[in-house]
């Protein structure tokens, strides 16, 4: 009947009575005739345990002594997975990215995969064997180990669904598919049938912690059949489809929010062509990425000049722009960590208009100030500061009446 891969997160890998419940589904899947290739993270809390064990040894861990640490995560949680799913009764192989092939750039912590070498994982599944492999992590060619970034365990999913032209990809988190908000936050936040890649790219973006980015833009560039579901319940999930699979166009899908944020402030810095170029690239050279930003003009040929970035590359751009003081001659440099953004995402903003006015008069009316504005065709961000997330989040989705029955 073809492959179906599965991914199954942290969450759904926990402890012993959870990887056994992993192990039933997976059983299943395979019972229906599919042959099938799961991709796992590692358990529960490992990674973040694993990360602050590193920084009570090192105040500044070598990066390629990081990854090697952080990839013993997922050889656990394989090896537990595959000896559960054989006490059923199944032949099982678990696999890390090294023995599978996953050949990465070689950039530690954050590595784009270049190949996959599926001849491995075709041999173990004609022999019948259903094939767990280690999430988030690959080999340079090198034969450094690399991992992906957090929460890639997903774009190794999708990556291996892509190569071996897979039916479908399932992804098992802790909740029951894609929502209009977080139901953590917004309690009657109403799950969705479908969304479109380009929203669910913008919504892991923007966000929402339900898919890993570069998962999306792989299904979406490879046309995989992704569906978001639960590892705790039967429920159908969400389809992540094309925008020409989607039956009904929705306005506007979800309220997202991310406290992973901080502004950085320049005061003074010389009105002139070239300068923000020069800022900039110089941020660039060091793999630093840059969201919002804005200039403001002064009377006196200054301008200042603020831009977000995530908190973790906060201080590395802060060491930048102060090492440019002397070259640019700006009055000073501030970083602001207590900031959130909240995000409007929805494919019919496209042929719609007003929905920026309306978001913008909801934070408004609940006295929330707006220090920053973004937009895309399909999507509109704020700055806000930090304490009012989840006000904001609760506030928008009211206003738009995105509660309800599943769409």
């Amino acid at each position: 009947m073809g492959i179906i891969v599965q991914k199954f997160g942290g969450s759904s890998v926990a402890d012993a009575t959870k990887i056994k419940n992993v192990a039933k589904r997976i059983a299943r899947t395979h019972e229906e005739g599919h042959s099938v290739v799961v991709a796992v993270s590692a358990m529960g809390d490992t990674t973040d345990n694993l990360i602050r064990l590193a920084h009570e040894i090192s105040i500044d861990p070598p990066e390629r002594e990081l990854d090697m640490l952080l990839s013993t995560g997922e050889q656990v949680s394989i090896a537990l997975l595959a000896m559960a799913v054989s006490e059923l009764g199944y032949q099982a192989i678990s696999l890390t990215g090294t023995q599978v092939g996953i050949i990465t750039n070689g950039f530690y912590s954050d590595a784009r995969i270049q190949s996959i070498n599926k001849a491995r994982i075709l041999s173990e599944l004609e022999r019948g064997r259903i094939v767990i492999l280690a999430g988030f992590q690959g080999v340079s060619i090198d034969n450094e180990i690399t991992t992906l970034g957090r929460g890639a365990s997903d774009t190794t999913a999708v990556a291996i669904a892509a190569t071996l032209e897979a039916n479908r990809c399932d992804i098992y988190t802790d909740v029951e598919g894609v929502y209009t908000a977080d139901p953590r936050v917004v309690p009657n936040a109403r799950k969705h049938n479908q969304v479109t890649h380009d929203e669910m790219l913008e919504m892991a973006r923007l966000g929402a912690k339900v898919l890993h980015s570069r998962c999306v833009e792989l299904a979406k560039k490879f046309s995989v059949h992704l569906c978001v579901r639960s590892s705790f319940s039967e429920a159908e999930g969400t389809m992540v489809v094309r925008e020409d699979e989607m039956i009904e166009e929705v306005v506007v899908s979800a309220v997202t929010s991310d406290k992973d944020q901080a502004k950085v402030s320049l005061l003074g810095v010389p009105d002139i062509p070239g300068i923000a170029a020069r800022i900039f690239q110089a941020v660039a050279d060091e793999h630093i990425s840059i969201d919002m930003v804005i200039q403001t003009t002064n009377p006196k040929g200054t301008a200042d000049l603020s831009f977000t970035v995530t908190e973790k590359d906060l201080q590395a751009a802060i060491k930048i722009i102060e090492g440019l003081k002397g070259e640019i001659g700006f009055d000073s440099v501030s970083p602001d960590k207590n900031i959130a953004q909240v995000s409007l995402v929805g494919i019919g903003m496209k042929s719609h208009v007003g929905i920026a006015a309306r978001m913008f008069q909801a934070l408004a009316d609940a006295n929330i100030n707006i220090q920053m504005i973004s937009s895309s065709e399909i999507t509109i961000s704020c700055v806000i500061d930090e304490t009012e997330t989840e006000r904001a989040v609760r506030t928008i989705h009211d206003r738009f009446e995105l509660g309800g029955a599943s769409s």
